[in-house]
Protein backbone atom coordinates (compact mmCIF):
# COMPACT_ATOMS: atom_id res chain seq x y z
CA UNK A 1 0.00 0.00 0.00
CA UNK A 2 1.36 3.32 -0.86
CA UNK A 3 1.42 5.81 1.74
CA UNK A 4 -1.40 9.49 0.92
CA UNK A 5 -2.59 12.36 2.35
CA UNK A 6 -5.65 10.62 3.83
CA UNK A 7 -3.52 8.13 5.65
CA UNK A 8 -1.84 11.46 7.29
CA UNK A 9 -4.66 13.30 8.09
CA UNK A 10 -5.73 10.20 9.64
CA UNK A 11 -2.71 9.92 11.81
CA UNK A 12 -3.35 13.37 12.86
CA UNK A 13 -6.85 13.11 13.49
CA UNK A 14 -5.60 9.78 16.20
CA UNK A 15 -2.97 12.31 17.48
CA UNK A 16 -5.61 15.07 18.45
CA UNK A 17 -8.34 13.11 19.45
CA UNK A 18 -5.88 10.96 22.09
CA UNK A 19 -7.87 7.69 21.16
CA UNK A 20 -9.25 5.69 18.52
CA UNK A 21 -13.09 6.02 19.73
CA UNK A 22 -12.53 9.74 19.40
CA UNK A 23 -10.68 10.26 15.97
CA UNK A 24 -13.47 7.89 14.57
CA UNK A 25 -16.38 9.63 15.18
CA UNK A 26 -14.28 12.69 13.94
CA UNK A 27 -13.55 10.85 10.94
CA UNK A 28 -16.87 9.60 10.42
CA UNK A 29 -15.90 6.15 10.25
CA UNK A 30 -16.73 2.83 12.67
CA UNK A 31 -13.86 2.43 14.74
CA UNK A 32 -13.43 -1.08 13.81
CA UNK A 33 -12.67 0.16 10.41
CA UNK A 34 -10.03 2.60 11.54
CA UNK A 35 -8.25 0.40 13.66
CA UNK A 36 -8.23 -1.73 10.08
CA UNK A 37 -7.16 1.34 8.49
CA UNK A 38 -4.37 2.27 10.86
CA UNK A 39 -2.52 -0.99 10.94
CA UNK A 40 -2.18 -1.03 7.13
CA UNK A 41 -0.29 2.31 7.62
CA UNK A 42 1.33 0.75 10.38
CA UNK A 43 2.48 -2.10 8.33
CA UNK A 44 2.95 0.54 5.49
CA UNK A 45 5.57 2.49 7.78
CA UNK A 46 7.72 -0.28 9.18
CA UNK A 47 6.08 0.12 12.84
CA UNK A 48 3.28 0.87 15.57
CA UNK A 49 2.35 4.44 15.47
CA UNK A 50 0.60 4.50 18.27
CA UNK A 51 1.00 2.83 21.98
CA UNK A 52 -2.62 1.97 22.92
CA UNK A 53 -3.73 1.95 26.60
CA UNK A 54 -6.87 2.37 29.28
CA UNK A 55 -6.61 6.00 28.75
CA UNK A 56 -6.54 6.38 24.30
CA UNK A 57 -3.63 6.54 22.80
CA UNK A 58 0.06 8.23 22.70
CA UNK A 59 2.13 8.87 20.00
CA UNK A 60 5.33 6.12 19.79
CA UNK A 61 8.72 7.68 18.65
CA UNK A 62 8.06 6.50 14.99
CA UNK A 63 4.07 8.32 15.82
CA UNK A 64 5.96 11.21 16.86
CA UNK A 65 8.75 11.40 13.69
CA UNK A 66 5.31 11.13 11.30
CA UNK A 67 3.17 13.85 12.83
CA UNK A 68 6.24 16.45 12.78
CA UNK A 69 6.47 15.40 8.83
CA UNK A 70 2.42 15.06 8.64
CA UNK A 71 1.88 18.55 10.17
CA UNK A 72 4.54 20.31 7.68
CA UNK A 73 3.39 18.26 4.99
CA UNK A 74 -0.64 18.58 4.70
CA UNK A 75 -1.20 22.54 5.47
CA UNK A 76 1.43 23.02 2.30
CA UNK A 77 -0.42 20.19 0.31
CA UNK A 78 -4.12 22.87 1.19
CA UNK A 79 -2.21 25.61 0.15
CA UNK A 80 -0.63 24.44 -3.18
CA UNK A 81 -4.36 23.16 -4.13
CA UNK A 82 -6.00 26.72 -3.56
CA UNK A 83 -3.23 28.35 -5.58
CA UNK A 84 -3.58 25.81 -8.01
CA UNK A 85 -7.12 26.00 -8.37
CA UNK A 86 -7.60 29.80 -8.40
CA UNK A 87 -5.20 29.80 -11.43
CA UNK A 88 -6.69 26.91 -13.24
CA UNK A 89 -10.68 27.40 -12.43
CA UNK A 90 -12.47 28.48 -15.58
CA UNK A 91 -15.96 27.89 -16.88
CA UNK A 92 -14.50 27.19 -20.49
CA UNK A 93 -17.12 28.09 -23.05
CA UNK A 94 -18.50 30.71 -21.08
CA UNK A 95 -21.55 28.28 -20.01
CA UNK A 96 -22.26 24.83 -19.22
CA UNK A 97 -22.74 21.66 -17.09
CA UNK A 98 -19.08 20.02 -16.47
CA UNK A 99 -20.07 17.12 -14.12
CA UNK A 100 -18.34 14.26 -12.95
CA UNK A 101 -19.82 11.20 -10.88
CA UNK A 102 -19.43 7.70 -10.31
CA UNK A 103 -20.54 5.03 -12.35
CA UNK A 104 -24.34 4.85 -11.56
CA UNK A 105 -27.44 5.85 -13.11
CA UNK A 106 -28.12 9.04 -11.05
CA UNK A 107 -25.46 10.75 -13.64
CA UNK A 108 -27.00 9.42 -16.14
CA UNK A 109 -30.83 10.57 -14.74
CA UNK A 110 -29.04 14.01 -14.00
CA UNK A 111 -27.63 14.79 -17.24
CA UNK A 112 -31.59 13.63 -18.75
CA UNK A 113 -32.60 16.34 -16.69
CA UNK A 114 -30.03 18.93 -17.44
CA UNK A 115 -30.69 18.68 -20.96
CA UNK A 116 -34.46 18.81 -20.59
CA UNK A 117 -34.37 21.91 -18.26
CA UNK A 118 -31.63 23.91 -20.78
CA UNK A 119 -32.14 23.13 -23.83
CA UNK A 120 -28.61 23.85 -25.80
CA UNK A 121 -26.59 24.59 -22.83
CA UNK A 122 -23.81 21.87 -23.29
CA UNK A 123 -23.59 18.92 -20.45
CA UNK A 124 -20.56 16.76 -20.44
CA UNK A 125 -19.58 14.27 -18.31
CA UNK A 126 -16.51 12.67 -16.68
CA UNK A 127 -17.29 9.01 -14.61
CA UNK A 128 -14.78 7.26 -12.37
CA UNK A 129 -14.21 4.84 -9.45
CA UNK A 130 -12.28 7.23 -7.49
CA UNK A 131 -14.31 9.47 -5.47
CA UNK A 132 -11.58 11.63 -4.86
CA UNK A 133 -10.33 11.92 -8.55
CA UNK A 134 -13.85 13.36 -9.18
CA UNK A 135 -13.31 15.93 -5.88
CA UNK A 136 -10.04 16.74 -7.04
CA UNK A 137 -10.83 17.91 -10.45
CA UNK A 138 -13.73 20.34 -8.67
CA UNK A 139 -10.99 21.33 -6.83
CA UNK A 140 -9.03 22.41 -9.30
CA UNK A 141 -11.66 23.53 -12.00
CA UNK A 142 -11.87 21.07 -14.03
CA UNK A 143 -15.32 20.33 -13.09
CA UNK A 144 -17.92 22.27 -12.03
CA UNK A 145 -19.67 19.57 -10.00
CA UNK A 146 -19.10 16.34 -8.54
CA UNK A 147 -22.10 13.87 -8.04
CA UNK A 148 -19.80 11.13 -5.50
CA UNK A 149 -21.42 9.26 -2.48
CA UNK A 150 -20.09 8.69 0.89
CA UNK A 151 -20.40 5.32 3.22
CA UNK A 152 -22.38 5.99 6.68
CA UNK A 153 -21.17 9.57 8.22
CA UNK A 154 -17.82 9.51 6.54
CA UNK A 155 -16.48 13.08 5.48
CA UNK A 156 -16.57 13.60 1.46
CA UNK A 157 -13.08 14.11 -0.15
CA UNK A 158 -12.25 17.69 -0.56
CA UNK A 159 -14.11 18.91 2.20
CA UNK A 160 -12.06 21.41 3.16
CA UNK A 161 -12.18 23.02 -0.19
CA UNK A 162 -15.27 21.80 -2.02
CA UNK A 163 -19.18 22.99 -0.61
CA UNK A 164 -20.83 19.59 -0.08
CA UNK A 165 -24.77 19.13 -0.08
CA UNK A 166 -26.59 16.06 0.86
CA UNK A 167 -29.00 14.67 -1.98
CA UNK A 168 -29.86 11.41 -0.21
CA UNK A 169 -29.48 8.94 2.26
CA UNK A 170 -29.80 5.61 1.03
CA UNK A 171 -29.70 2.11 3.00
CA UNK A 172 -27.45 -0.33 1.03
CA UNK A 173 -29.38 -3.52 -0.48
CA UNK A 174 -28.45 -6.80 -1.40
CA UNK A 175 -28.83 -8.22 -4.61
CA UNK A 176 -30.12 -12.20 -5.18
CA UNK A 177 -30.42 -14.10 -7.97
CA UNK A 178 -34.70 -14.75 -8.09
CA UNK A 179 -34.51 -18.89 -7.16
CA UNK A 180 -32.42 -17.72 -3.99
CA UNK A 181 -34.38 -19.23 -1.20
CA UNK A 182 -33.62 -15.72 0.56
CA UNK A 183 -35.54 -13.85 -2.27
CA UNK A 184 -39.02 -14.23 -1.05
CA UNK A 185 -38.05 -12.69 2.15
CA UNK A 186 -38.85 -8.65 2.76
CA UNK A 187 -35.66 -7.85 4.41
CA UNK A 188 -32.86 -10.06 4.99
CA UNK A 189 -30.37 -10.79 8.18
CA UNK A 190 -26.89 -10.10 7.21
CA UNK A 191 -25.97 -13.35 8.75
CA UNK A 192 -27.78 -15.15 7.38
CA UNK A 193 -25.35 -14.42 4.28
CA UNK A 194 -22.22 -15.80 6.09
CA UNK A 195 -21.39 -18.50 3.39
CA UNK A 196 -21.83 -16.38 0.43
CA UNK A 197 -19.62 -14.75 -1.77
CA UNK A 198 -20.18 -11.26 -2.61
CA UNK A 199 -19.76 -8.58 -5.44
CA UNK A 200 -19.53 -5.22 -5.46
CA UNK A 201 -18.15 -2.16 -7.30
CA UNK A 202 -14.73 -1.20 -6.31
CA UNK A 203 -14.17 2.37 -4.63
CA UNK A 204 -11.73 4.09 -2.91
CA UNK A 205 -13.72 5.41 0.11
CA UNK A 206 -14.33 3.08 3.19
CA UNK A 207 -17.18 0.80 2.21
CA UNK A 208 -14.58 -1.98 2.05
CA UNK A 209 -14.24 -1.68 5.45
CA UNK A 210 -17.21 -0.94 6.53
CA UNK A 211 -18.78 -3.87 5.01
CA UNK A 212 -16.09 -5.85 6.74
CA UNK A 213 -17.14 -4.38 10.05
CA UNK A 214 -20.67 -5.13 9.66
CA UNK A 215 -19.74 -8.79 9.16
CA UNK A 216 -17.86 -8.69 11.43
CA UNK A 217 -20.74 -7.37 14.08
CA UNK A 218 -22.82 -10.38 12.44
CA UNK A 219 -20.68 -12.96 13.15
CA UNK A 220 -18.42 -13.91 9.98
CA UNK A 221 -16.05 -12.82 7.71
CA UNK A 222 -17.13 -12.65 3.80
CA UNK A 223 -15.43 -15.75 2.40
CA UNK A 224 -15.13 -14.13 -0.80
CA UNK A 225 -15.85 -10.36 -2.62
CA UNK A 226 -15.54 -9.54 -6.42
CA UNK A 227 -14.84 -6.37 -7.28
CA UNK A 228 -15.90 -5.53 -10.66
CA UNK A 229 -18.14 -3.35 -12.97
CA UNK A 230 -21.66 -2.89 -12.59
CA UNK A 231 -22.69 -5.56 -15.64
CA UNK A 232 -20.40 -8.20 -14.18
CA UNK A 233 -21.92 -7.86 -10.65
CA UNK A 234 -25.28 -7.89 -12.17
CA UNK A 235 -24.11 -11.28 -14.18
CA UNK A 236 -22.39 -12.74 -11.32
CA UNK A 237 -26.04 -12.57 -9.13
CA UNK A 238 -28.16 -13.59 -11.98
CA UNK A 239 -26.06 -17.21 -12.42
CA UNK A 240 -25.39 -17.56 -8.64
CA UNK A 241 -22.07 -17.44 -8.56
CA UNK A 242 -22.44 -14.62 -5.39
CA UNK A 243 -24.98 -12.24 -4.24
CA UNK A 244 -24.00 -8.30 -4.44
CA UNK A 245 -24.19 -5.12 -2.71
CA UNK A 246 -26.27 -1.67 -4.26
CA UNK A 247 -27.75 1.15 -3.20
CA UNK A 248 -31.57 0.79 -2.85
CA UNK A 249 -32.43 2.73 -6.00
CA UNK A 250 -30.54 -0.14 -7.81
CA UNK A 251 -32.98 -0.16 -11.07
CA UNK A 252 -35.04 -3.37 -11.55
CA UNK A 253 -33.16 -5.88 -13.13
CA UNK A 254 -34.77 -9.33 -14.97
CA UNK A 255 -33.18 -11.93 -13.00
CA UNK A 256 -32.48 -10.53 -10.05
CA UNK A 257 -34.02 -8.90 -6.81
CA UNK A 258 -32.98 -6.30 -4.15
CA UNK A 259 -33.47 -6.62 -0.67
CA UNK A 260 -33.30 -4.53 2.23
CA UNK A 261 -30.63 -6.02 5.02
CA UNK A 262 -32.59 -5.93 8.69
CA UNK A 263 -31.27 -3.06 10.58
CA UNK A 264 -29.70 -1.06 7.66
CA UNK A 265 -26.14 -2.39 8.55
CA UNK A 266 -24.63 -0.25 5.96
CA UNK A 267 -25.83 3.19 3.99
CA UNK A 268 -24.74 5.14 1.48
CA UNK A 269 -25.09 9.46 1.04
CA UNK A 270 -25.13 10.95 -2.16
CA UNK A 271 -23.94 13.97 -2.41
CA UNK A 272 -22.84 17.31 -4.95
CA UNK A 273 -20.32 19.09 -4.21
CA UNK A 274 -18.81 22.35 -6.13
CA UNK A 275 -16.25 25.08 -5.18
CA UNK A 276 -17.78 28.24 -3.75
CA UNK A 277 -15.34 30.58 -5.93
CA UNK A 278 -16.45 28.80 -8.83
CA UNK A 279 -19.06 30.10 -11.71
CA UNK A 280 -20.76 27.14 -11.15
CA UNK A 281 -21.96 28.50 -7.78
CA UNK A 282 -24.40 30.45 -9.53
CA UNK A 283 -26.11 27.61 -10.89
CA UNK A 284 -25.49 25.03 -8.09
CA UNK A 285 -29.27 25.51 -6.30
CA UNK A 286 -31.06 24.58 -9.71
CA UNK A 287 -28.43 21.87 -10.30
CA UNK A 288 -28.78 20.78 -6.67
CA UNK A 289 -32.25 20.44 -7.40
CA UNK A 290 -32.46 18.47 -10.12
CA UNK A 291 -30.10 16.07 -8.65
CA UNK A 292 -32.64 15.44 -5.76
CA UNK A 293 -35.38 15.02 -8.22
CA UNK A 294 -33.31 12.51 -10.82
CA UNK A 295 -33.01 10.92 -7.21
CA UNK A 296 -36.61 10.99 -6.24
CA UNK A 297 -37.17 9.26 -9.71
CA UNK A 298 -35.05 6.53 -9.23
CA UNK A 299 -36.69 5.63 -5.88
CA UNK A 300 -39.69 5.62 -7.21
CA UNK A 301 -39.19 2.98 -9.60
CA UNK A 302 -37.50 0.85 -6.84
CA UNK A 303 -40.40 -1.55 -5.30
CA UNK A 304 -38.54 -2.69 -2.79
CA UNK A 305 -36.90 0.72 -1.70
CA UNK A 306 -40.67 1.56 -1.87
CA UNK A 307 -41.46 -0.84 0.53
CA UNK A 308 -38.99 0.06 2.47
CA UNK A 309 -39.50 3.26 3.01
CA UNK A 310 -43.36 2.90 3.79
CA UNK A 311 -42.97 0.16 6.23
CA UNK A 312 -43.72 1.47 9.68
CA UNK A 313 -40.00 0.35 11.62
CA UNK A 314 -38.21 1.84 9.43
CA UNK A 315 -36.37 4.95 9.87
CA UNK A 316 -34.59 6.77 7.03
CA UNK A 317 -31.20 7.15 7.84
CA UNK A 318 -30.66 4.51 10.23
CA UNK A 319 -27.18 3.09 9.18
CA UNK A 320 -23.55 2.12 10.84
CA UNK A 321 -22.40 3.60 14.00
Amino acid sequence: MDLELRHLKTIRAIADAGSLTKAATALGLAQPALSAQLKRIERTLGGELFERGRHGVRATALGEFVLARARVVLPAVTGLREEAQRFARTWEGGAGFRLGGIHGPLLGALVDRLAAAYPGVPVTTHTSWSEREIAARTAAGRLDFALVGTCGASAPPEDELLVWREVARDPVFVMLPTGHPLAGRQEIDLALLADAAWTDVPGDGCFADCFSAACARAGFTPSRVYETDVASCVHLVQVGRAVGLCRATFPPTPGLVTRPLAGAPLYWRHLLGWHPAAPAHDTAAAVFAQTRAAHAEAAARSESYTAWLSAPSITPGSGID
